[in-house]
C-alpha cells in the first residue's frame, strides 16, 4: 500500500484534527500504532509540524469522514498520475552543459573516428546534422569549439564511452590486440648471450680443452643460477 510522503508528519496532523482510531492512522501512514501513540502524547523524539494529507492530495474529507463513522475501515489513499518514463529519443542534458556538447562531440571524432554519427548522437543526446557538421567543419561555432572529453564534461560515462568504442571497434573489425613488448629487447639480448656461450663451449669441446662432462654442463648451463 503506498504511504503518505512525510508519514509522521501526516499521523501528527491526523491525531490533532480528526478522529480517527490510532490504529486507522498507522495502517495509513505505515506507522507502528506505538509511534502513534508518542505523537499523541507529545514523547516523540522529534516535535513534528503536521501536513495536511487532504492539501497535499494525498487523502479526500470523504475517505476521513468514513474513517471517522467506521472505526474498522481502512484509509485508501488517492492514486496519483502514472510517472511518465522516456522510453526514445535522444539523451536529455541539462540546459548548463547542452553549450559543451560540440566539444564532447569533435573530441570523440578526433579520438575514435570509427563511432558511428548514429552511436555519438544516442552516447551524447544530440542530432547527426551536428555531428555532421562539425566533421565537415562547417558547424557555425567551428572557430570556438575545442576537443574535449565528454565524459569529464559530464556529457556521458565511461562505461558508456567504453562500450561504444568497443561496439564500433568490434563492427570495423579493427579490434587492437594488445601484446607486451617491453621485454622484447631483453629477450633477444639474452638469447644471442645463449648463444653466444654455446658456441664458445662448442669450440672448447673440439679443441679438446674441456672433457665431456664439462662440456655437457656449459651446454646445459642455467644463466639464471650463476
Amino acid at each position: 500500500m503506498a504511504q503518505p510522503l512525510m508519514p509522521h508528519a501526516t499521523a501528527s496532523w491526523m491525531v490533532d484534527n480528526t478522529s480517527l482510531s490510532f490504529d486507522q492512522i498507522a495502517d495509513f501512514c505505515g506507522l507502528h500504532i506505538l509511534e502513534v501513540q508518542a505523537i499523541a502524547d507529545d514523547t516523540a523524539a522529534t516535535k513534528l509540524t503536521g501536513r495536511d494529507p487532504v492539501r497535499a492530495h494525498e487523502l479526500t474529507q470523504d475517505e476521513i469522514d468514513k474513517g471517522q463513522a467506521n472505526p474498522a475501515y481502512r484509509l485508501q489513499m488517492i492514486k496519483g498520475p502514472e510517472q511518465v518514463r522516456r522510453t526514445k529519443g535522444p539523451r536529455y542534458t541539462p540546459v548548463s552543459k547542452r553549450q559543451d556538447k560540440p566539444d564532447g562531440i569533435a573530441w570523440i571524432i578526433r579520438n575514435h573516428p570509427e563511432i558511428s554519427d548514429g552511436a555519438i548522437s544516442n552516447l551524447i543526446g544530440t542530432t547527426r546534422t551536428t555531428i555532421a557538421a562539425i566533421r565537415d567543419r562547417s558547424h557555425w561555432n567551428i572557430g570556438n569549439i575545442t576537443p574535449k572529453d565528454p565524459v569529464t564534461l559530464g556529457l556521458t560515462t565511461q562505461r558508456e564511452l567504453d562500450a561504444a568504442v568497443a561496439k564500433a571497434s568490434k563492427g570495423s573489425g579493427n579490434e587492437a590486440v594488445a601484446t607486451d613488448s617491453r621485454l622484447e629487447g631483453d629477450r633477444e639480448a639474452l638469447i644471442a648471450s645463449l648463444r653466444a656461450e654455446r658456441e664458445a663451449a662448442s669450440r672448447d669441446v673440439d679443441a679438446g680443452e674441456q672433457d665431456p662432462a664439462a662440456a655437457a654442463a656449459a651446454l646445459f648451463q642455467d644463466p639464471f643460477k650463476r
